[in-house]
């Protein structure tokens, strides 16, 4: 709210200090061919204190109107009924400055329409020319302001979908987590069943894994050499449960500091021992290839494909990660093919593109 209010006052600042600038620029333009005999410094000063003096109307006449503007409980045609009666207010304290003290009392002469017939206080000519000066500062004054308020929505309308969309990915996140403990814990409950000796080492590896998951990806992004060891903790869990499984993993990084958002690529290779390796006895593999080159990551996972696909088996990691995908990396290029005997899937990443969350 404090910092609306300074906003709304630098920037009104600016607007009054400008507009004035630029009377005074135009009133001594003008006092040069209407009073060519007067000394320019002369003219500069009497233009400088007229000027001060229509201020005066001109600042109240403009709070007034926008004060009714922002009234938008106000009945409409009470609204322009306001309108006019404060324009025309505006209109008489404008032409008492010009006619009474301005003329007589600091250009020193009688106010006149044409240089020779002398102007009353009120008529057609001079009453419009007020009215014109005021409403040319009331079209300036109102732009500025309603272009305030529409840069103001604008960043709090941006600033709405952002933590929409944090709270959207955290969400995801929230249910990600459960999932992959799920299934690493099951992984390793099958382990103790069998009392194989390697099940304290699969113990230790989880510990290493859910650290990460913990802490690491608490955080927005993490760069990407944090992540690929993420995954290879998770695959020396899998190694030590699955002998015979032939795992092939392949990284080619020209910026390991290069940041992404933590648990999307490793939801891939979970995927791929739930629904797919862990069930292709005896011939079963997974092939992980990432290669990040120019700011444009490549990650291609192949693996077995199980003999006896569960119907029913969860897709939940899957769907999240597709979810994340679009919220954060918009434009990436994700394809899931399967054939008998194997699931392949390749993402493409640029993060050269500013569309990127």
């Amino acid at each position: 709210m404090k910092s609306g209010i300074s906003s709304k006052l630098y920037v009104h600042l600016l607007f009054w200090i400008l507009y004035y600038i630029l009377e005074v620029y135009l009133d001594f333009y003008w006092s040069r061919y209407q009073f060519p005999d007067v000394d320019w410094q002369i003219r500069l000063q009497n233009t400088i204190i007229l000027e001060l003096g229509y201020l005066l109307i001109k600042m109240p006449l403009a709070y007034s109107l926008l004060y009714v503007y922002e009234k938008t409980g106000i009945h409409k045609i009470l609204t322009y009924v306001f309108y006019g009666l404060i324009i025309c207010a505006a209109v008489l304290a404008h032409r008492f400055f010009t006619h009474y003290i301005i003329y007589p009392h600091i250009y020193g002469v009688v106010e006149t329409l044409d240089g020779k017939q002398p102007s009353g206080f009120i008529n057609g000519l001079v009453a419009f020319n007020s009215f014109m000066d005021l409403i040319f500062m009331v079209g300036l004054i109102f732009g500025v302001e309603i272009t305030r308020q529409k840069n103001i929505l604008k960043e709090q309308i941006s600033r709405l979908k952002s933590e929409k969309l944090d709270q959207e990915l955290t969400m995801l996140k929230a249910q990600i987590n459960p999932h992959f403990l799920f299934n690493t814990l099951n992984n390793i409950y099958g382990m103790a069943l069998k009392k194989a000796d390697e099940t304290p080492d699969a113990i230790l590896q989880l510990s290493k894994v859910m650290r990460y998951n913990i802490y690491e990806a608490a955080e927005r992004y993490i760069s990407i050499d944090k992540d690929l060891e993420n995954i290879k903790d998770f695959l020396q869990i899998q190694k030590i449960r699955h002998h015979d499984l032939v795992i092939r993993f392949h990284e080619d990084t020209d910026d390991p500091s290069q940041e992404i958002s933590p648990l999307i690529l490793i939801q891939f290779v979970e995927n791929a021992f739930k629904h797919g390796v862990s069930e292709a006895l005896g011939r079963g593999f997974i092939h992980i290839d990432i290669q990040l080159k120019n700011k444009v990551l490549h990650y291609h996972i192949e693996n077995s494909k199980e003999e006896n696909p569960h119907g029913h088996s969860t897709k939940i990691g899957l769907k999240n990660i597709r979810r994340q995908l679009e919220l954060l990396y918009p434009k990436h290029i994700l394809t899931v093919e399967s054939t008998n005997d194997r699931y392949m899937v390749t993402l493409i990443i640029d993060f050269n593109d500013p569309s990127t969350f």
